[in-house]
This record gives C-alpha cells, sequence and structure tokens, in this order.
C-alpha cells in the first residue's frame, strides 16, 4: 500500500450550508492531520467543523462536532493538528456564517 502525503481539500463556503471539505471514497484509507480555518474577511464569524460516519452530510448528529458555532476574529487563521483517521465513507464537514471563511485540509492517504 503507497502512502501519499498532500493537501486533502480546501473550499470556500456558501454562508450556513454543510460543506464536504474531505472524503476519502470507500477504497482509500485518509488521515487528516491539520485543517486551517482562515476568515479572510474585515468582520468576526463562526464556523463548525465535524467528522461524519458515511457519506452522507445530511446525517450529521451532535456527536460528530468537534467545533460548533466557535468565533473566528476577523483578518485571523486558526489551525486544528488533530490525526483524524477515515474509512469507507467517512467525510469532514465544514459550516461558516459567512463566504469569507475558508477551509483547507492536509494529511495522507492509503491507498
Amino acid at each position: 500500500m503507497a502512502e501519499t502525503l498532500k493537501r486533502l481539500g480546501a473550499t470556500v463556503v456558501v454562508a450556513n450550508t454543510d460543506t464536504e471539505l474531505y472524503g476519502p471514497g470507500a477504497t482509500i484509507t485518509g488521515v487528516v492531520s491539520t485543517i486551517s480555518v482562515c476568515n479572510c474577511g474585515s468582520t468576526n464569524r463562526t464556523f463548525r467543523l465535524a467528522h461524519v460516519d458515511g457519506a452522507d452530510i445530511a446525517g450529521v448528529a451532535p456527536e460528530d462536532y468537534f467545533a460548533y458555532d466557535q468565533t473566528i476574529l476577523a483578518n485571523y487563521s486558526e489551525f486544528f493538528q488533530l490525526g483524524i483517521t477515515f474509512s469507507g465513507n467517512d467525510t469532514i464537514l465544514v459550516r461558516a456564517s459567512h463566504a469569507d471563511v475558508v477551509f483547507l485540509a492536509w494529511g495522507s492517504e492509503i491507498a
């Protein structure tokens, strides 16, 4: 099995809309080592992060969240050092109160 270190995903969200940041798919094992949340705007915003079991982010449950309506300051970035492992159709869900908030994920995939 080969391991590939890479940027796993990046997204600008539609305000107040659940969005998939990363999902490795059924045949790949993934490890998300770092997620960055960057507020490119001049106003404080809020964001959410969740690890959802299964491919359907609409099925997100309260226990899936590891950040919920957390405030991010204007023109500021936050970094989460994680080590979340993925199998099957797990996904990282992101959401923000405004499109000024950008999400990126880095890690590895084993195929």
